[in-house]
């Protein structure tokens, strides 16, 4: 049997609200959870100002980079929305209000007894060629061009987004994860051991991730989270039982998940 290829992603944040700080996001975490299952990996993610030229830049630069790019932010009906418009200047498209996607939006609004008004019209502006996203939410579509996805901003309506997607995806080897917590572990008790058990396993990304909790009477329980990811079953399996074997040396106790 063949190894199944790798199939990657980048995700493009983009809005100013992100990069002051007054939204927190969510997107990135949720795309990568909902690519993860199909077998396509996050490789990158950047976020960017509502500035034309920066988005294109980026675009650009990702979806060469990556299999799938995915775009949040942008398309809805202010004047601050201009992400549809440098997807078009990204692909060298033209860009104006799509009678289907207008139709979408006109019974949206009709059902819910809004008043459509010019500005809300804007997100009907579709690069030409460009395919709909549905959007189970609020109505106004996504859209995809080539490989890169563009989808709102908001979380949820994101989220939404994602499942008319999913079939449009070809995935590949979906990567597995597994992990060896050690309670009071610290990391320089195992760093030189994992560094030589990367060198051992290039297939296998073995990744350390201390904590630090604060219980009671201002104490602090501390360890060491071992994190191992392949899409290799058997030496991902292979790496965590060593993994565990050097935390039990040193007289702790591994504690696998998931267990086998």
């Amino acid at each position: 049997m063949s190894e199944a290829k790798r199939v990657t992603a980048a995700v493009l944040l983009i809005g100013d609200e992100v990069l002051s700080g007054r939204t927190a996001d969510k997107n990135l975490q949720q795309i990568a959870q909902f690519l993860a299952p199909i077998g396509i990996n996050v490789i990158e993610c950047r976020t960017v100002p509502d500035e034309q030229d920066v988005i294109v830049d980026a675009v650009n630069t990702l979806r060469a980079r990556a299999d799938y790019v995915f775009t949040t932010g942008g398309i809805g009906p202010t004047h601050d929305d201009i992400t549809a418009d440098a997807i078009a200047a990204a692909f060298g498209l033209q860009i104006d209000v799509r009678a289907d996607a207008l139709e979408i939006i006109e019974e949206w609004y009709r059902k819910s007894g809004t008043p459509l008004t010019d500005s809300r019209k804007r997100m009907a502006r579709i690069p030409d060629g460009a395919s709909l996203i549905d959007n189970p939410v609020t109505g106004a579509p996504g859209f995809q061009t080539g490989n890169v996805f563009t989808l709102a901003g908001v979380p949820k309506i994101a989220r939404g987004m994602l499942e008319d997607i999913a079939h449009r995806l070809e995935g590949g080897a979906v990567t597995l994860s597994r992990s060896v917590k050690g309670e009071n572990l610290r990391e320089g008790d195992i760093a030189a051991r994992l560094g030589e058990l990367q060198e051992q396993f290039p297939q296998v990304s073995i990744g350390s991730y201390p904590y630090f909790l604060e219980i009671q009477d201002g104490k602090i329980r501390r360890g060491t989270h071992l994190v191992a990811r392949s899409t290799d079953q058997a030496a991902l399996d292979q790496v965590i039982d060593t993994i565990a074997g050097y935390v039990a040396e040193l007289g702790l106790v591994p504690q696998i998940d998931p267990d086998k």
